[in-house]
């Protein structure tokens, strides 16, 4: 862990962290959000899916809020898309750089999130990297469920595997391990990820990960020790998934740049910064948010 000083932290709370909320988010707040995710010094941000807007209303405003994005050569803008018709409206914008593409490791997951198999899931996640190419953009390609499957259980290994080397295949921009509905433990994620960094050859490792269960800070340092470089994480500790029952937040970006950069690990972001995001975040969503470092006293106190 010593040799690491550095990783590149994704801001998913735009995306992730509102797509399981009751409530409808207005589209300037998520411009707001995301204007002051840059502020804190997010270059990687999930601004949005283009989803069906019947099974997710809470993104439906996708196009609208592609129009309202800061015009900005240094944040690269990513939209989640499971289809090529995702693909299409997401590029169609001309605001999205990159194309966040999604497959599963389970049948059962797969056809309530998607309507489509593990198989077909990596087929068109493939696709839709091929479409970002043509079109002059990056994609990334995600494996959902990677440490577990809210209706199939335990996922194996060499599955997870067998699907990064095929992923590598299509050369996106780096192969994500999402633990969909928080089930990962330290031990699992640092075997998965080394044996997928090893699959991966030169392409970096991302990782996302859920609170569900309380793990979700180790689980990214584990997950770092083993050598991911990019890691995931929603402003507050929000997110979820309306189609994995019981998937509670993402990690909170403020709890993890607060770990790791105590720990020598920079992430780029200001902790100050990402608190006071995170104040005014919790007054637009009206609760309070999982997130523990923005609840806390500064530490050391300025």
């Amino acid at each position: 862990m010593a040799s690491k000083t550095r990783i590149e932290m994704v801001e998913v709370g735009p995306r992730d962290g509102l797509q399981n909320e009751k409530a409808v988010v207005s589209t300037a707040d998520k411009a707001e959000l995301i204007r002051r995710a840059i502020a804190y010094g997010a270059r990687r941000i999930e601004v949005t899916s283009f989803v069906n807007p019947n099974r997710v209303p809470q993104l439906a405003d996708a196009e609208q809020l592609a129009a309202m994005l800061p015009d900005r050569d240094d944040v690269t803008y990513i939209g989640l898309v499971l289809n090529r018709r995702g693909a299409e409206r997401a590029l169609a914008t001309g605001r999205i750089d990159e194309l966040g593409a999604v497959c599963v490791t389970s049948d059962a997951f797969g056809i309530r999130n998607q309507g489509q198999s593990s198989n077909e899931s990596l087929a068109a996640a493939i696709e839709i990297v091929e479409l970002a190419h043509a079109a002059g953009r990056s994609a990334q390609i995600t494996i959902a469920t990677a440490f577990g499957c809210p209706f199939a259980g335990e996922m194996p290994m060499a599955r997870v595997i067998d699907m990064a080397k095929r992923a590598v295949d299509a050369q996106p921009r780096e192969v994500a391990l999402a633990d969909t509905i928080g089930v990962a433990v330290p031990a699992q994620v640092a075997e998965t990820v080394a044996r997928v960094r090893e699959a991966a050859g030169p392409l970096p490792v991302r990782v996302h990960f859920h609170n569900t269960r309380g793990s979700g800070l180790a689980n990214v340092w584990a997950a770092v020790a083993a050598g991911a470089t990019i890691v995931d994480a929603s402003l507050g500790g929000l997110g979820g998934c309306p189609f994995a029952p019981g998937a509670a937040g993402n990690v909170a970006t403020e709890d993890v740049v607060y770990m790791l950069e105590r720990s020598g690990i920079a992430t780029g972001l200001a902790l100050a910064d990402v608190v006071d995001a995170a104040a005014w975040f919790t007054e637009v969503m009206g609760r309070p948010l999982p997130a523990m470092v923005s609840k806390a006293p500064a530490f050391p106190a300025s």
